[in-house]
């Protein structure tokens, strides 16, 4: 891996990160374009620039890592439990679905589900416009909508999304909701990497690469949930289902052009 391709590598994850675009989908469909051999040490330095864009949230949110928020907390834990619980127990069936043919199909089916959902939004069932009123309840049904997000290409931000609003959450207390879980998800997944590739990050030639991919990850994340509340204020998530179905379409054309 060269610098360049840790620089365009945290540029894509730090913007697709909250985006509900899947950045684990567009990390892989980078990482095939850019010929980057899935090497143990190339996984766990994905998963690393994913935990540099999570702790731009902490930037974000300064405010709502404090102990007076302890009740969002258990909430936010609360909807982290289901992923955390059968992440554990079939990872190992998780990382064999990992492919391009996988990750094609699951963006178009991401996008026609934001289509469906956008189609039949009522504002005035969506009365939760702060993720502090949100309920224990409604946080545990979020965590079941995330589970999806354990099939690449479907989009940890946009399971999260999709089922906040489902229960009862507006747009922008969905999307920030989704960018608060993102926090548990990611440490427990980072701990996980690299407590199983502490030796490859040790002992790895690319220490540097490491560092200015966490960097641009980051700061790019940062912009980027400010950006996207900004778009919610305007603007429906109709445009990112589109993406979606025309991104997923164009991968399985260019996915069946290689295999002939």
């Amino acid at each position: 891996m060269t610098i360049l391709d840790s620089i365009l590598l945290g540029i894509i994850e730090g913007f697709t990160e909250f985006l509900p675009i899947s950045s684990t989908g567009h990390l892989i469909v980078a990482s095939e374009f850019l010929k980057i051999e899935q090497t143990s040490i190339n996984k766990a330095y994905e998963v690393i620039i994913q935990f540099a864009a999570i702790l731009a949230v902490i930037l974000n949110y300064p405010d709502k890592f404090t102990f007076k928020h302890t009740n969002l907390w258990i909430k936010i834990f609360i909807a982290f439990l289901p992923i955390g619980i059968i992440g554990f127990i079939f990872s190992s069936f998780i990382k064999q679905l990992f492919s391009i043919e996988i990750v094609a199909t699951m963006f178009i089916v991401g996008g026609i589900i934001f289509l469906i959902v956008e189609k039949f939004y009522d504002e005035k069932k969506h009365t939760v416009s702060d993720v502090e009123n949100i309920s224990f309840k409604q946080s545990f049904y979020i965590g079941l909508a995330q589970i999806f997000a354990l099939i690449p290409g479907t989009s940890r931000a946009g399971s999260t999304i999709i089922g906040a609003m489902i229960v009862g959450l507006n747009r922008k207390a969905s999307a920030e909701f989704s960018f608060l879980l993102a926090f548990p998800v990611m440490c427990a997944t980072t701990a996980y990497d690299l407590i199983k590739h502490h030796n490859e990050l040790l002992h790895t030639t690319n220490l540097t690469n490491l560092i200015i991919g966490f960097i641009v990850a980051f700061f790019v994340a940062y912009l980027t949930i400010k950006l996207f509340l900004k778009f919610l204020e305007r603007f429906t998530f109709v445009g990112f289902g589109i993406y979606r179905i025309l991104f997923g379409i164009l991968l399985l054309i260019i996915f069946n052009n290689n295999i002939n």
